[in-house]
């Protein structure tokens, strides 16, 4: 194994693949995915039926606090125990994948399976882990996970991990190579997309770890983001964060109990993951605006102006925000920002504001939707600019996380299916 895999916290894994499954039926969305539809969920057993599938093997978050949410989760254990010992799964040792996905809007997103090492991940707010998420988790949504994920001897990942490479060197090298070997090629059930994906050679899997340490590199670092000194990042979480949390969490967990010299050992140290290109075309950053019901226009604007005395009405440089209430539509501009982006400018206001005067926030996708909201009475309507591709992680190392609710990456129907598995036991 090429040795710049030991410094990337990033690695070939013991990738499970189904052997002999229909695929459509084996592969189902990411699990935090149609919360609130319970018909897609019902769609998706139909289609599955009685066949060998990662539906049986996954929970659902619309279930995760059912009253017999335990009862499910035994459900769950007993499958992968089932499917591991009745031969569904072949294994492939030491692999990378290289994996191509089709979107709702027919462009193509490449991807890279493997394994990273949770000693190099933290989702601390301001942390220098080789690993970072890029918004803020919420501690309370933890523990609930951790009953899911504690007991299972395998694990199905929707981690979709972002790097920084403009220049397309890591993953876009390996479309089209003869040499990988095509281990599947499918549609996606319920409007999907399409997947196909090949394992990589030796040769091939040294390549991706030495673009990967140059990506890291401290002279390419400072290059792109002009921060001298600063902790490298190369993996920031874009899908999946309190998922990645929850296996942090359940390894630390294990640590407690278990002497320091094995914890290079145990399974649950890692955790498989998607490693897309920040840059790849097909996946697209959408802004995310806010709605503010019950609160007084003007009083709100005086908030905004106490916070930033020299903010202008118009467009100008700096963070430029549309505001939206009944008869209004202003665009307001903050020069000379404290942070890198204007949804921080923004939130830090809205906070503020909530705390002392009461009322709801909303976020939503979409410009026409927000306006119409935030014309009504009593509300306040913020659009935002979108974060260019090339801001994201210069933020995270500059502010240390983003802003909640800061950005969206695609629709439900195109984010990760699961299909690989590995062991955690």
């Amino acid at each position: 194994m090429n040795e710049n895999f030991q410094k990337l916290g990033f690695y070939p894994a013991d990738i499970l693949l189904p052997k002999d499954a229909d695929m459509t039926r084996w592969a189902v969305v990411a699990c935090d995915q149609f919360t609130s539809q319970p018909e897609y969920w019902e769609a998706v057993e139909k289609t599955v039926g009685d066949a060998p599938s990662t539906l049986r093997l996954i929970l659902p978050e619309a279930k995760l606090n059912d009253p017999d949410v335990d009862d499910h989760i035994a459900d769950i254990n007993a499958a992968m125990e089932r499917y591991m010992d009745g031969g569904v799964f072949q294994s492939l040792p030491e692999s990378l994948l290289y994996i191509e996905r089709t979107q709702s809007d027919g462009k193509v997103r490449r991807g890279l399976i493997g394994m990273v090492d949770l000693d190099q991940y933290d989702f601390t707010p301001g942390s220098g882990a080789l690993i970072r998420a890029t918004e803020g988790t919420v501690l309370s949504r933890i523990p609930p996970r951790v009953r899911v994920r504690q007991d299972a001897p395998i694990e199905l990942p929707h981690v979709m991990l972002l790097i920084d490479d403009p220049a397309a060197t890591v993953i876009e090298p390996l479309a089209g190579e003869p040499e990988m070997e095509l281990l599947y090629d499918f549609d996606l059930q319920q409007g999907g997309g399409h997947l196909k994906g090949w394992r990589l050679t030796q040769g091939q899997q040294s390549a991706v770890a030495d673009a990967l340490a140059a990506l890291c590199a401290p002279e390419e670092q400072e290059r792109k983001y002009g921060l001298s000194g600063a902790a490298p990042l190369l993996f920031a979480v874009g899908d999946g964060n309190h998922s990645l949390a929850t296996a942090k969490q359940c390894y630390e967990n294990l640590k407690k109990v278990t002497p320091p010299e094995k914890w290079a050992d145990l399974p649950a140290r890692y955790a498989l993951v998607e490693v897309v290109n920040n840059h790849d075309d097909a996946l697209q950053f959408e802004p995310i605006h806010r709605v503010l019901f019950g609160v007084e226009p003007e009083a709100f604007l005086d908030a905004f102006r106490a916070a930033y005395p020299n903010a202008y009405e118009g467009r100008g440089e700096g963070h430029t925000i549309e505001f939206v209430w009944a008869g209004n539509d202003r665009f307001f501009t903050v020069p000379d920002p404290k942070v890198q982006l204007a949804v921080g400018t923004l939130q830090s206001v809205i906070d503020a504001y909530l705390k002392a005067h009461g009322g709801e926030v909303d976020y939503i996708h979409g410009d026409e939707v927000t306006r119409k909201l935030g014309e009504k009475p009593g509300n306040m309507g913020f659009l935002l600019p979108a974060m260019g591709k090339e801001q994201l992680f210069k933020t995270v190392m500059a502010d240390g996380v983003l802003p909640r609710k800061t950005f969206s990456m695609g629709h439900a129907q195109d984010k990760r299916y699961y299909v690989e598995a590995r062991r955690i036991k």
